[in-house]
């Protein structure tokens, strides 16, 4: 086929298209529907990945957990040999500290949290915070853990640390708060009834999908924290391996200490969990598995819908054109000819659907982003192109028979039809 010819045929696809728009229009509405519902769901998945991965990388990409029980399951779920496990102890990473050469930094730290059944309140002069994420922690957590940054003032010192010193590390927040038109730093606030002197406050953090993540945060000396809530049992460790180092030397490292340590037996399993960052991106997949499965099954019977819809206006368009395609026979028209033409009508068809369907997918993905910006929708090019692929694909599968029968009509028979 020559360019001429290409063109042709395109300007004569467009022609019945406008001939027949109301038609053509709900033709092509489940291919809207299709694309566009690819198109928004991949793009606050992608959007999400990458925002994931972000919270990831700010964990530190050498950087290990320790924990009593496996993160991300709900210990009420787990087998009883777990569940009864011994509870990490106060000092462990001290101990990692220094039986352990291949680690580059370890650090004990403890919550008291809402979702623990414990509560938290902080408050100065009038102002009061509740549901506050209480952690105590060692000076080497900052350095284990890349989002705990100050953005103002200090962290915990080996001396806040030593001395139990009352001190604590605001997260935005909270300092915003309790002091909108004032330094915290240096100030004095009550943290469940008792006197700290603010020493920092933490860089503001994104948060996890619109929680306040370490903005909630009311970080104290660890001693302290120790001191405080002696009843206590669930604590963590952070670990992380030195940078031209070897990661695996320095994990197996750490569990053969603690194995020592909590006298775990030669051939028995760990009784503890070594958890890496990447277990909240394992997670997340599990998570959007499902999602993009019923999108997925969405998606496919909307393109079914469309594509039959795209057969159908097709048969029709060769019941109407049979003299046409006569005549065209007649002065010599291939049956290559014919069929390229008809499966280029179709072809358009659907990607006229495919074209809206990517447009409104992007202006979904946009007004999402806008009034939801704890759901970083983003529209990415690989996504566009498999959008026009797949309405190529649609157009070409369901307008192939239409095509070709059209192709395969008698010229005699076709002049002859009224």
């Amino acid at each position: 086929m020559t360019r001429h010819e290409a063109i042709e045929n395109l300007l004569v696809a467009l022609d019945t298209l406008r001939s027949h728009k109301v038609r053509s229009g709900l033709t092509i509405l489940g291919i809207v529907i299709g694309v566009t519902s690819v198109i928004t769901v991949a793009s606050i998945i992608d959007g999400l990945n990458r925002f994931v991965q972000t919270k990831v990388d700010s964990l530190g990409s050498r950087t290990f957990f320790v924990s009593r029980l496996p993160a991300g399951q709900d210990p009420n779920r787990l087998p009883l040999r777990i569940r009864i496990r011994k509870y990490l102890d106060f000092s462990d990473a001290a101990y990692l500290r220094e039986t352990c050469p291949d680690i580059a930094t370890a650090t004990t730290f403890g919550t008291r949290a809402f979702f623990f059944g414990q509560t938290n309140v902080i408050s100065y002069e009038g102002q009061r915070v509740e549901r506050v994420f209480l952690r105590g922690a060692e000076p080497e957590l900052s350095e284990a853990i890349p989002a705990y940054t100050v953005g103002q003032g200090r962290f915990i010192s080996r001396y806040d640390e030593d001395h139990s010193r009352a001190v604590v590390v605001l997260g935005v927040d909270i300092a915003d708060s309790l002091f909108p038109h004032s330094d915290p730093l240096g100030k004095q606030v009550r943290l469940n009834g008792q006197l700290f002197e603010v020493i920092g406050v933490f860089e503001k953090d994104s948060g996890f999908f619109g929680a306040g993540g370490i903005n909630q945060f009311a970080m104290i000396p660890l001693n302290k924290f120790h001191k405080d809530y002696p009843d206590t049992k669930e604590w963590a460790i952070a670990f992380t391996a030195p940078k031209d180092g070897d990661v695996q030397k320095a994990k197996d490292e750490v569990t053969e200490a603690l194995r020592r340590r909590r006298h775990v037996p030669f051939k028995a399993e760990n009784d503890f969990e070594i958890i890496s960052p990447d277990f909240i991106t394992a997670l997340w997949n599990n998570l959007t598995g499902a999602l993009v499965l019923l999108t997925g099954i969405i998606s496919s019977v909307g393109l079914l819908v469309g594509g039959i819809g795209v057969m159908n206006i097709m048969l029709i368009s060769v019941t109407e054109r049979t003299s046409e395609i006569g005549v065209r026979k007649a002065i010599g028209a291939r049956k290559a000819d014919i069929r390229l033409q008809f499966l280029m009508e179709a072809t358009v068809l659907s990607c006229t659907g495919g074209a809206i369907g990517i447009t409104l997918g992007a202006i979904i993905a946009f007004v999402v982003r806008s009034l939801m910006p704890s759901i970083p929708a983003t529209l990415s090019l690989l996504w566009v192109v498999l959008g026009v692929g797949i309405s190529v694909a649609v157009g070409v599968f369901f307008g192939y028979y239409p095509a070709n029968r059209a192709a395969n009509l008698d010229p005699i028979v076709a002049l002859r039809y009224e």
